[in-house]
């Protein structure tokens, strides 16, 4: 009796010293399948579009300061691929969405109109999206206008001629018909000084005071957008974006 207890318990024994040493490797095992999984997830995140890559776009709607809104969403397209080390990491005819984020129509006689906008996201043809910082860098296809400032506001130009050449006109149009008014209502010939002399004040301070013209970018414009900082992608997804449609 005693020797089977004996036996019995030395094959405990050996059952248990066999569960214990095949632990080691289960957790070997467990921690060997996570840095796989984790070296592959890196591996696959490896293509970059770098901080101050420039990417040409076409809007795809008008914008104007005239009605446009604080808020409101901007469309574009890319019009080129961007290529990188001989490889395309935005191909053309993808999706760029954004916000305007400043809107300023011009004053009475004073300041410029402007517009602030910024580009949020990118949709490539196959529907995989990026987050993205992206600015307005410049506006080529669009006149009469300047990009200022690192945040890529978009500003009407100057039009301190135009409004120096729009008083001219509005002097002369206001002396003509003032004198006109003056001399009908006075019948002489100093009714006709002092109604040109009025006329030709109110023709040059409406020339002055009225509305500068609005920021307007039509369908199509072209527009360069600045990427603002680093934007990782999905190389496994770059694939199926050229892959798909």
């Amino acid at each position: 009796m005693r020797w089977l207890i004996s036996a019995l318990m030395m094959i405990g024994m050996a059952f248990g010293q066999g569960t214990d040493s095949s632990r080691p490797a289960d957790s070997a095992s467990v921690h060997a399948s996570g840095a796989g999984a984790a070296s592959a997830a890196a591996q696959s995140v490896n293509a970059v579009i770098p901080a101050g890559s420039r990417i040409p776009l076409q809007l795809k709607q008008a914008i104007s300061t005239k009605n446009a809104r604080e808020g409101d969403s901007v469309y574009a397209e890319t019009a080129f691929p961007f290529v990188l080390n001989e490889r395309v990491l935005v191909p053309a005819g993808t999706y760029i969405q954004g916000k305007i984020s400043h809107v300023e129509r011009a004053g009475h006689g004073h300041g410029r109109a402007e517009i602030l906008m910024h580009f949020t996201s990118m949709i490539y043809p196959s529907g995989y999206t990026v987050m993205l910082p992206g600015s307005v860098q410049n506006t080529p296809g669009a006149e009469h206008n300047t990009v200022k400032g690192s945040e890529g506001t978009i500003q009407q130009d100057s039009e301190t001629g135009k409004k120096v050449e729009d008083a001219a006109k509005g002097g002369a149009i206001g002396t003509v018909g003032g004198a006109t008014a003056g001399g009908l209502a006075t019948g002489g010939l100093n009714g006709a000084r002092v109604g040109a002399g009025a006329g030709a004040a109110a023709g040059i301070a409406w020339a002055l005071l009225k509305r500068g013209s609005d920021v307007r970018l039509e369908v199509g414009t072209s527009i360069e957008m600045e990427i603002q900082r680093d934007v990782p992608l999905d190389s496994s997804r770059l694939t199926l974006a050229r892959a798909g449609p």
